[in-house]
């Protein structure tokens, strides 16, 4: 997810808390894409009934919450729409229990949250954003893993799973010594999955197929965005609004990617927009229709 300047994944979390059948490139049988609803952060909760029914009506039939109490909020409404809340992105000090660096936020105990989202229906408790006021050097990262880990189990005993979304910053630094290096290192196979965000992978120099194949059996979740032709590398969030593109309409080799995907363990498919040029709901259509057609 990107930050915007006007609404960050701090504010977005402090202030709240798809699945459409369509047949992929190469699998055996159809399979399922939702939305996360960060793509429509700026009306979900101002015009929720609009906002979910034209979701469900474009044909998504899974959603990815953007907030813990924002999804139990909506919850009624992506049942009576036919869809299903399949994963939930979590206030970070949840897990990293540094509340004084996430002003704004609410501190729950992490079990509570863990058993709202579990009543809810929720699968996925996935942790979404280190901010940069929150890193810290190697062994920050070592730490954050092992509180990973932690939290990971504690899904695990709930009946759930445990997942990390990734960014740029996690490719910065010398190979070997990057936070996503020590990640793949430390982090506990059974119980931490990657959510792997194709964009910011590939904003970070990285080929998100071969980062699939790297990772094979730990990628989970896999957010679907494009990226713009000619977009610098970088390990910050910082990016052009320009340089989200909708699924099919930028330079990522998406059949390549989707044809791989299934066989390499992803198990849910989230499109997701974090910057649109117009309104987010005709971003997810045009996604949509692009995915019928690979």
């Amino acid at each position: 997810m990107f930050q915007p300047s006007n609404l960050s994944r701090r504010q977005w979390l402090a202030s709240s808390l798809s699945l459409a059948t369509v047949p992929l490139l190469g699998a055996a049988k159809p399979r399922t894409i939702g939305v996360q609803l960060y793509t429509v952060r700026g009306t979900l909760m101002k015009d929720s009934e609009h906002v979910i029914k034209t979701i469900a009506d474009i044909g998504y039939k899974e959603i990815e919450g953007a907030g813990r109490n924002d999804l139990i909020t909506l919850l009624p409404l992506i049942q009576k729409y036919g869809m299903k809340a399949v994963s939930c992105h979590v206030e970070t000090p949840l897990i990293t229990g540094d509340w004084e660096k996430y002003k704004g936020m609410k501190q729950v105990p992490v079990e509570e949250a863990i058993e709202g989202l579990k009543n809810a229906g929720v699968q996925y408790f996935t942790m979404a954003y280190i901010q940069p006021a929150a890193r810290g050097d190697l062994e920050f990262y070592r730490k954050t893993a092992d509180q990973m880990n932690h939290t990971g189990e504690l899904c695990k005993k709930a009946g759930m799973q445990f997942a990390y979304h990734n960014h740029a910053f996690e490719f910065g630094g010398k190979p070997g010594e990057r936070p996503i290096d020590i990640f793949k290192a430390r982090l506990d196979k059974k119980l931490v999955a990657l959510e792997m965000d194709m964009f910011w992978v590939s904003v970070a120099g990285h080929d998100p197929l071969q980062m699939l194949q790297e990772w094979k059996g730990r990628v989970a979740l896999l957010h679907l965005k494009d990226k713009e032709k000619g977009t610098p590398v970088q390990y910050t969030e910082s990016v052009a609004k320009t340089a989200f593109k909708e699924v099919g309409s930028g330079s990522l080799d998406i059949p390549a990617i989707l044809k791989a995907a299934p066989g390499l363990g992803v198990k849910h498919y989230f499109v997701e927009q974090d910057q649109t040029a117009g309104d987010p709901l005709d971003s997810l259509r045009k996604s949509f229709e692009y995915l019928k057609t690979v």
